[in-house]
């Protein structure tokens, strides 16, 4: 929606103190590291970029009161869960004992 500038995202971004030329810039960063975050070789990156950017969103949401804060927060965890769950070298690093 950010790469379109969708009206909503227009009209919301001034709400979050983004101006509306970053609006582009901030969809293609988000854009990048989720198709860095899809390789199986870079995913590992990609979950880092992935949660840099969610901890933006989630800081910013936090700042201004919108109670979405969470849902930002529990995507980054959705993140790392889902590489987790298909990365074997990430499940090395946290071992869950049975």
């Amino acid at each position: 929606m950010k790469l379109i500038k969708a009206a909503p995202v227009v009209q919301g971004m001034p709400r979050y103190g983004y101006p509306e030329s970053q609006i582009v810039t901030i969809g293609v960063l988000e854009l990048l590291s989720c198709v860095v975050y899809l390789i199986p070789n870079t995913a590992v990156l990609g979950a880092i970029l992935m949660t840099g950017y969610l901890g933006g969103a989630t800081a910013t949401n936090f700042r201004i009161g919108d109670p979405s804060y969470i849902l930002t927060f529990l995507l980054g965890v959705f993140v790392w869960g889902g590489l987790f769950l298909r990365d074997e070298r990430v499940r090395a690093l946290i071992p869950f004992r049975r």
